[in-house]
């Protein structure tokens, strides 16, 4: 299938249902599972991706990823695919003739050949279904962590890992714990009875910490301590504490002591000492989030805070249940509101952080990780600070 470009189609028009990230990333760019959207559509197609076409996060640059471009016509041989769909399975054979993917009836994918000219979403053509997701918002980032993770993690099996230091501790199957060039320290639980734990190239997992599968610890992360279960922390995260059934995009600190479960944090999220957040409501009933005054129907039990990008919240800060904070929110000053607006400085959210004071601090973070904060990627935070500023 490599002789078709693929194109990621974001979400026209958004809204509150990704909030919090939408107008900070691309929703190709979020973790469906251990992997981001546009990585599974890559791996069921055999297909590294040319462009995300995407109105809403235009200028999004962290280095790795592809160009972001406008939502117009895309010429053929190509296939465009939806953000909004998380492939699952092996990789797809196209019949021939196919003209659309599909799932459930909706239409996930559109297969364009030479010749022809994509103009925009349709359901005309032949369809062939395809395994996966659909996801309807943020919230439902979770709802693919797990269905997917057991399956990602176990995909590590097959080819195996390092021997279990001695030390460590391990309730379950043996073989399903899978280090791949990672550091353990003596004294670590590895409880597989719920599915495989994959600690990844160059992390670390200190004395004292228990990890429940499915569990999956990216490159360079650390783990400092308490316990961690049915979660995905992306690349050099630091993290102790309670996590459960948490997404955890990459480059996120949470080196303290407090619970977060059932929530999402993008990229270069801090989470101050004893930030607790509750995932479950009294009334144990569906979470309903607030997006400015929009009431959002998820549908929901357990739902705890979807955080953006560049967040931060002060020592003890307590969230409530379907808290929304948004990109480079400063919180602090009490107990947070369920709707926190992108650069918010402290919790009224009367006060915003300016654009100057929101590059400085980057430029202050970043280079904690050895990412250097280059022109490309301040343009990017530029572009996203001047769209979000005034919501």
């Amino acid at each position: 299938m490599s002789d078709r470009a693929l194109y990621l189609l974001e979400p026209m028009h958004p809204g509150a249902a990704w909030a919090p990230f939408a107008g900070v990333r691309p929703v190709a760019e979020l973790r469906a599972g251990i992997w981001r959207i546009r990585e599974r559509w890559e791996g069921i197609l055999d297909a590294e991706t040319t462009a995300t076409l995407g109105d809403h996060c235009l200028g999004f640059f962290e280095g790795a990823e592809p160009p972001v471009q406008a939502i117009a016509p895309v010429a053929g041989p190509c296939i465009v695919a939806a953000s909004w769909f998380a492939p699952s399975g092996e990789p797809l054979e196209l019949d021939p003739g196919v003209r659309r993917l599909t799932h459930e009836g909706a239409t996930v994918a559109w297969v364009v050949d030479e010749g022809e000219c994509w103009e925009g979403p349709h359901d005309e053509g032949d369809a062939q279904e395809v395994d996966g997701l659909v996801l309807h918002g943020a919230y439902d980032l979770l709802t693919a962590l797990e269905h997917l993770l057991p399956a990602d993690c176990a995909d590590y099996l097959a080819a195996g890992g390092d021997e279990i230091p001695g030390g460590s501790i391990v309730i379950g199957e043996p073989s399903e714990v899978v280090i791949l060039g990672a550091f353990i320290e003596p004294g670590v639980v590895f409880d597989t009875r719920g599915g495989a734990i994959v600690v990844d190239e160059g992390a670390q997992v200190r004395s004292g910490a228990r990890l429940e599968g499915p569990l999956y610890v990216g490159p360079q992360s650390i783990v400092l301590g308490g316990d961690l279960r049915g979660s995905v922390l992306g690349p050099q995260c630091r993290v102790r504490g309670e996590v459960t059934a948490c997404v955890f995009l990459g480059y996120a600190n949470k080196a303290h002591d407090g619970f977060v479960g059932h929530s999402v944090l993008g990229a270069w999220v801090n989470l101050g000492a004893g930030t607790t957040t509750s995932n479950l409501k009294n009334t144990y009933g569906d979470v309903r989030l607030d997006v400015g005054g929009e009431r959002i129907e998820t549908g929901r039990q357990f739902l705890g805070s979807l955080i953006a990008d560049h967040a931060k919240t002060a020592i003890g800060s307590m969230l409530g249940t379907g808290t929304i904070i948004g990109a480079g929110a400063n919180l602090f000053g009490g107990d947070a509101p369920k709707w926190v607006p992108p650069f918010a400085w402290g919790i009224r959210g009367d006060v915003r952080l300016t654009e100057e004071g929101f590059l400085t601090t980057a430029g202050r973070v970043l280079p904690r990780r050895q990412v250097e904060l280059t022109s490309e990627r301040a343009a990017g935070l530029t572009a996203t600070y001047r769209r979000l500023a005034g919501s």
